[in-house]
């Protein structure tokens, strides 16, 4: 079957290559920091479970003042595009652009948006999606959408995008409990699909499982950074007597979670995240684990070690079993005012199997155990233990 095109462009530095990543669920497109932009040629990326392929293109960077843009980015983008089109081949076709701005940044100027029109001038009756990237502020996202619609109008009187959607591609981190979670990938995913012709479009069915292990994929790398978290929050030398330490960390994974299956609003949603915390935390399930793990005899290891297996393991258990709920309960498999069962599905994760989970991570370690072995062991026992829900 025949796969749409989406050409993404704008300015080095805006994040296309990590946008595109997000998309494809893999590291395909590379990224990185740096004074050059990453990408130095037009690069197809094949999506081999979604209907559309993704064209990385050169960015358009600062040239001789702050206002002229590189007409090399430019030429480069014209040039692929116009061969594109005189293709014979419509596999060749593009069939929407993602134009991506950069979230983070306070102006965006007219010349940007001419810039653009003039790369892909040759597509102009294309449909425009406007990808507001790192958009981690959600106050600044209305002044964002509003920025990028003055712009368009001030460029152009014909050419508006289709769609302006803020997204976040990979976890943002300010500490270990602060951190604005992946966000508004499948809502991307989903206008992309819709705009695409009917004969590449694929199923909604199809669409909404893509969507959802993309949603699976950013909820567990956001529990694998909140193991990492736990884990040196174990190791600091202090006592470790219970879960509430790991409190801040517990909360930020389960809000996190929340935010990207898209349950955040409303006091059946604060109810749900506060009892998953407290089950985390306060609960009998959480102060029995621990006081079982301490009272293992023979271990011939230091606190640390120990208090940092089990930190992770509580935090991994947790988030893992969080992620089961709100799924559940965004498939329309669950309410989410069904408190006693999601209490039940969280205690469980913290009984008799991970006790033992947890005691075989214990006997497998040493003073010497790097804190990153730590955490890979405790993130395989518990995503693995995930997958087989």
């Amino acid at each position: 079957m025949a796969k749409g095109n989406v050409l993404v462009v704008g300015n080095s530095g805006v994040g296309k290559s990590t946008l595109i990543n997000a998309v494809l669920g893999e590291n395909k497109a590379a990224a990185g920091f740096g004074i050059q932009g990453t990408s130095s040629e037009i690069t197809v990326y094949e999506g081999e479970d979604i209907d559309f392929n993704l064209i990385d293109t050169v960015g358009f960077e600062p040239a001789k003042t702050f206002f002229e843009f590189k007409p090399k980015a430019i030429k480069t983008v014209r040039e692929w595009c116009k061969k594109a089109a005189l293709d014979d081949n419509t596999e060749s076709d593009v069939n929407i652009i993602w134009f991506c701005i950069d979230g983070t940044a306070a102006k965006l100027f007219p010349k940007t948006i001419k810039d653009l029109i003039r790369a892909t001038s040759i597509w102009k009756d294309v449909p425009i999606i406007a990808v507001i990237t790192k958009s981690y502020s959600q106050p600044d996202r209305e002044k964002n959408i509003e920025m990028v619609k003055q712009a368009f109008e001030a460029a152009s009187k014909t050419i508006r995008p289709r769609y302006i959607i803020p997204v976040i591609a990979e976890a943002y981190y300010l500490t270990d409990s602060v951190f604005a979670p992946p966000e508004g990938i499948p809502e991307l995913i989903d206008l992309t699909n819709d705009l695409l012709p009917e004969g590449i479009r694929i199923s909604k069915e199809v669409v909404a499982n893509y969507k959802l292990e993309r949603r699976r994929s950013f909820a567990q790398t956001v529990v694998l950074s909140s193991t990492a978290a736990a884990a040196t929050v174990g190791a600091v030398p202090i006592p470790f007597a219970d879960a509430l330490l790991l409190q801040p960390i517990e909360i930020a994974e389960i809000n996190g979670i929340a935010a990207i299956y898209g349950i955040t609003k409303g006091d059946q949603a604060r109810l749900l995240k506060n009892t998953i915390v407290e089950v985390g935390t306060i609960s009998t399930a959480a102060k029995a684990a621990i006081s079982a793990l301490k009272a293992i005899p023979g271990l011939n290891i230091g606190t640390g070690v120990i208090n940092a297996v089990i930190a992770s393991g509580i935090v991994a258990a947790l988030g893992e079993g969080s992620i089961y709920v709100f799924e559940q309960i965004y498939l329309g498999n669950k309410d989410i005012s069904d408190v006693d069962w999601v209490r039940k599905i969280l205690e469980s994760q913290l009984a008799g199997s991970f006790v033992e989970k947890i005691k075989g991570a214990l006997e497998t370690v040493s003073d010497g155990t790097d804190t990153k072995d730590i955490i890979r062991q405790i993130s395989d026992l518990f995503t693995q233990n995930q997958k087989k829900k």
